[in-house]
């Protein structure tokens, strides 16, 4: 729980601030409370998956990895060389055992988030190698950067995961992995997020994240305490250090959430249906070879797809598109019954009424699509060759609002406000009536960095845009962050003695 009324808020005067109740909210488990929308009938979803095992049987998918076609051939599936072949019951026979709902579990019992069908999680943009901000320009991802947007994402409730946000490329490819989950664990108590980079890499991050919440081996298998992206080479290739996350990650109990990147007219077929035939068939191969490694490991479904704009061939975002494709496979996720992640986007190249546009519009697609989680919701820049400080905080107010239509709206006796109605006489006002004075400090939602403001008011303030307004907020963010609760001197005394032998071991080299 927190109090909704940001700390931060400035120029705004609050009568009776200390005597009247604050509005509290619970933005850490949210569950989506809106009808899925539908693009396609139910005959066509089925038309839809059937066409995309045809995909996987007659056409394949090329599998880079020696073991994970070894794993496939074991299962019955026919191997070519690279290319394999996968019959209808073998997928099915994955798709049964893939879990349909499981909690990931953060630094802090409040921190676990439920991925099923109908919850709703929000995380901020992430891959990019970039980064910007008004005070500092555009430049490349530094470990400064990542550890900003760690205690930025830390702050807001509404994101209630970490992402891979941004590259720390001024840390050696080698030991990059320590200093990117050392951040992340000491930070913030949310669920972390792991690269797939090689069973090396991957091994130290888990034992980075057992060790430092005090968890047996034993224990930190049994529970999912961290996640993947699997993100598949549209079209239908699987390269190795992505077969050997899907590997990894099943075998100690922890999710991949599988993510084919599909550019309409790029990587995938120019057409929404067909776009989806690809990313369906992907997305069950690599839940499929998941479960052949570890019969019951969570896994997500997922997709991020898109059109490009066929003059240039860039990405395009909030297109009409794009929604459909979300809600396209919003059907086929439920179609499976599995939990499923969708994707917000910007292709705008400054934080401007672009970029709000299309990431708003994208990520209402994905809520009203139903998606579990809704990745690049906040600060996504340039199609993911950015992250922005202000975008991140502008979008904040979106991911809050929509945050705010997941809560309980009250209906008793008490919101239906008959004693009101009743004090405040005909052409009267509500202003002072003892309902709202009750209420007022509490009734409605706070805003993160609007201005509502009349314009003279605004003009004698400084006439401040949304951008410079966000670039004082997030400012005092980093400035005020205080580490979590569960960072203790011994822990990360011991963190670091970890990051130290390995270092000097080597490290471990990413795997291409």
């Amino acid at each position: 729980m927190q109090e909704q009324a940001p700390p931060m808020r400035r120029g705004r005067k609050r009568a009776l601030a200390d005597t009247t109740p604050r509005r509290t909210v619970n933005y850490r488990q949210l569950r989506n409370p809106f009808t899925p929308q539908n693009v396609f009938s139910q005959d066509e979803v089925a038309e839809l998956h059937a066409t995309s095992l045809r995909v996987l049987r007659e056409l394949g998918i090329k599998v880079l990895l020696p073991e994970a076609r070894d794993l496939f051939a074991a299962a019955g599936a026919r191997v070519v060389d690279d290319m394999v072949y996968l019959d209808a019951d073998i997928v099915d026979a994955a798709l049964a055992t893939a879990p349909k709902s499981f909690t990931i579990h953060g630094g802090t019992a409040p921190r676990e988030v439920v991925m099923e069908l109908g919850t709703l999680s929000f995380q901020s943009g992430a891959g990019a190698p970039n980064v910007t901000d008004l005070k500092r320009g555009r430049r490349p991802g530094a470990l400064r950067d990542v550890e900003e947007l760690t205690q930025m994402v830390q702050h807001f409730d509404a994101i209630q995961m970490l992402s891979p946000g941004v590259e720390p490329q001024d840390i050696a490819p080698e030991v990059r992995h320590y200093a990117f989950t050392k951040a992340q664990l000491t930070l913030s108590d949310k669920v972390p997020f792991v690269f797939s980079r090689g069973s090396e890499q991957v091994r130290d991050c888990f034992e980075m994240i057992r060790a430092f919440r005090d968890l047996s081996e034993a224990e930190f298998r049994a529970k999912p305490h961290c996640y993947t992206i699997i993100n598949t080479n549209s079209p239908r290739q699987i390269d190795i250090p992505m077969a050997q996350g899907l590997i990894d990650f099943a075998r100690y109990g922890q999710p991949s959430v599988v993510t084919p990147f599909c550019l309409m007219g790029a990587m995938a077929p120019v057409t929404v249906a067909g776009a989806l035939v690809l990313s369906h068939a992907e997305a069950m191969a690599a839940i499929t070879l998941t479960q052949l490694a570890n019969p019951g490991a969570p896994v997500m479904y997922g997709s991020f797809s898109s059109n490009v704009d066929m003059k240039s061939g860039a990405p395009a975002f909030g297109t009409p598109e794009q929604v459909k494709v979300s809600l396209g496979t919003g059907q086929m996720a439920r179609h499976l019954g599995l939990p499923w992640r969708n994707a917000a986007g910007c292709a705008a190249n400054i934080n401007d009424a672009q970029a709000a546009h299309e990431t708003e519009i994208s990520a209402w697609g994905a809520l009203m699509a139903g998606a579990t989680v809704i990745i690049h919701a906040a600060g996504w820049l340039e199609g993911g060759l950015s992250v922005s400080y202000e975008k991140f905080i502008t979008d904040m107010e979106m991911v809050q609002v929509m945050a705010e239509l997941c809560t309980p709206t009250a209906a008793d006796e008490a919101a239906m406000a008959f004693e009101a109605l009743k004090e405040v006489q005909p052409g009267g006002h509500f202003f002072g009536c003892a309902h709202t004075m009750e209420r007022y400090a509490s009734a409605f939602y706070a805003p993160v960095v609007a201005d509502w403001s009349n314009f003279g008011t605004w003009t004698e303030r400084g006439a401040l845009d949304a951008s410079t307004r966000a670039t004082a907020l997030w400012q005092e963010i980093v400035a005020t962050h205080k580490p979590p609760a569960n960072v203790t001197p011994e822990r990360l005394r011991a963190l670091n003695a970890f990051i130290a032998a390995r270092t000097a071991e080597g490290g471990a080299f990413p795997v291409s």
